[in-house]
């Protein structure tokens, strides 16, 4: 539990920036919801989630997984409220992810830079914190991007989705996590998310 520490602040910081970001760019674009509930903080509580946020990361700590995953409380979103909501949707939907993926950027260019002026020069806190926030916000990113409600991937193809496959999208919302844990359970993670995350892991970090 203890080496798991470090792990547990990237990831909560990681999902909290991801749900921020969410909200930063659905007020970008009009809708002022998220704003308005106080969800534009980096104050842990207002985006706790009981079973994303703290069982689910908890219980892969406890059965030592080699990757943690969890998620906060979504923000309060009214597409109502967009100037141009088939657009809003796809850029607040890629918002999250790209986050991710830029924290995961500065915390390679970081990791690198400090391992060439030999600054880290071996395994040790600094060393695992860039790694952890690495790879962490790289799983966050490619797995949000999975095409499946309520997943981000799936608000990222709105714009460009023709009216059948937008329709097909929100009759299988209520059903999405379910077949999301579904597809993980059968090996989906294993052999389609994880040679991806694993590729991108290894290319930011140079090893």
């Amino acid at each position: 539990m203890i080496e798991a520490i470090p792990k547990i602040f990237v990831l909560l910081f990681s999902i909290i920036l991801h749900e921020i970001a969410h909200g930063w760019m659905a007020l970008r674009n009009g809708d002022p919801t998220a704003r308005d509930a106080g969800r534009l903080t980096f104050n842990l509580i207002p985006h706790i989630d009981i079973f994303g946020t703290i069982l689910l990361p908890l219980f892969l700590v406890l059965v030592q997984s080699p990757v943690l995953f969890g998620w906060a409380k979504p923000v309060p979103i009214d597409p109502r409220n967009f100037r141009n909501p088939a657009k809003a949707i796809g850029l607040v939907g890629a918002a999250g992810p790209g986050a991710n993926i830029i924290l995961a950027v500065l915390c390679a260019l970081l990791f690198r830079g400090a391992v060439a002026f030999g600054l880290i020069t071996g395994p040790g806190f600094a060393a695992n914190m860039l790694v952890y926030g690495v790879a962490i916000n790289i799983i966050l990113a490619v797995f949000n991007m999975v095409p499946i409600p309520p997943l981000d991937g799936s608000r990222v193809i709105v714009p460009f989705a023709p009216l059948g496959l937008r329709r097909v999208l929100a009759q299988i919302e209520p059903y999405g996590m379910f077949i999301i844990f579904g597809l993980l359970y059968v090996g989906f993670f294993r052999f389609v998310i994880s040679p991806i995350y694993v590729y991108f892991t290894r290319l930011f970090l140079g090893f």
